[in-house]
Formats: C-alpha cells, structure tokens, sequence
C-alpha cells in the first residue's frame, strides 16, 4: 500500500474539557482534490491510557439529521465520520459515523478491494458521544475504550486513519470532505488512509 505523507501526532493529555484548546485543529479538504470546502470543518485527537478522544468541529447553517436508531444509514444525510485500520493493511478497519442528533454508526469493515463486508452487528462497547450546538455550527465529541484494540496503544504507536464528512447543501448537493483526499467520492479507499501517531 503506498504511504501518504499525511501524518497526525496525536498526543497523549490527562483529559478534561479544557485540553481542548491545547491542541491544534486540523482541517478536511474535499475528499477528491483536496481543494477548499464550502462549510469549514475541523478535527483534533487526543488519548489518554484508557481511551481516544476525539473532536470534530462542523460550520454548518443547514442540517439534514432524521435518523433516530444506531446503525442507521447515517451516510445519507449530515455525518460525521472516522476510519481507524489498526493493523495497516487495508482489510480489516473499524467505520464510525455520527450526526448531529448524535446517532452512532459503528461497524467492522472487511475490504476484499473488490467488494466490502459491512458488520454492523459489532459494537463498540463503551463509546461515548456527544452533540454540542454553537450558533450555526456543531461539535462533535467522541470518547473510545482503547480496550477495541489488539494492542493498546503507547509512545509511537501508528494506526492508518481517516477522517471524513458529509454534509447537504440546501440545493441537495452534497458535500465530501477528507483528511487525507482519496482521489474520489469513496471514502473505503484504505491506501489512502493517513497516519495517526501516538505521542507522549
């Protein structure tokens, strides 16, 4: 799998609300160019021994958000979304998606390049979320049990990642934001996953 030169120090905090503002926010770009986006939106991560927190922060002065139930199609309106391939080859990673009425989509992603397995009968036990509203723009708080994983993590641990958003223009279009641009409007393109590094 080629290797992007997009890489992320995600520092290792003692957690509360105010970190925060310690830590500096990363914008998505449009997920095919990496060009500008029309509604800004920017992301931080954090970890401490027991979980990944993670925070997206979305402009937005028009929202479409009418799911209810976890697992629901969240990816066909408003969402916000992170992929995480903890071993780095590209088959097997955990999808996560919310919307702004804070609805979880999460799900055990088998990536045969040719066709995908989506399991959302898996859970991530013990994730915690959280919706705030700000004027015409929502915060997004995630807060994972490192316990997911096969290996916690620990000082230079590196997992392949993205990042991603969608979001609906009042005229129905739609658009596709990314950390790390995947050269099209598909966002399970693994080879084109960054890199989250784990720092003390």
């Amino acid at each position: 799998m080629a290797e992007q030169n997009y890489q992320l120090a995600c520092r290792y905090v003692k957690y509360d609300d105010t970190v925060w503002d310690t830590i500096e926010e990363t914008s998505l770009v449009n997920v095919v160019d990496g060009g500008p986006v029309q509604d800004a939106t920017g992301f931080r991560a954090c970890w401490d021994d027991e979980y990944l927190y993670v925070r997206f922060d979305c402009e937005d002065d028009y929202m479409v958000a009418n799911f209810t139930k976890r697992d629901d199609p969240l990816y066909d309106e408003d969402v916000v979304e992170l992929f995480i391939d903890e071993a780095g080859n590209g088959t097997r990673y955990m999808e996560f998606e919310f919307s702004p009425r804070n609805v979880i989509f999460d799900a055990m992603i088998d990536n045969h390049g040719e066709s995908i397995t989506v399991d959302t009968d898996w859970d991530a036990d013990g994730l915690e979320t959280e919706v705030r509203m700000v004027g015409t723009s929502w915060i997004f708080l995630m807060k994972l049990p490192l316990s997911h994983f096969r290996i916690k993590p620990e000082n230079g641990t590196a997992w392949r990642v993205n990042f991603y958003r969608i979001d609906e223009k009042r005229d129905g279009k739609r658009e596709y934001q990314a950390w790390s641009p995947t050269g099209a409007v598909n966002y399970h393109i693994p080879s084109r996953f960054g890199t989250l590094r784990f720092v003390r």
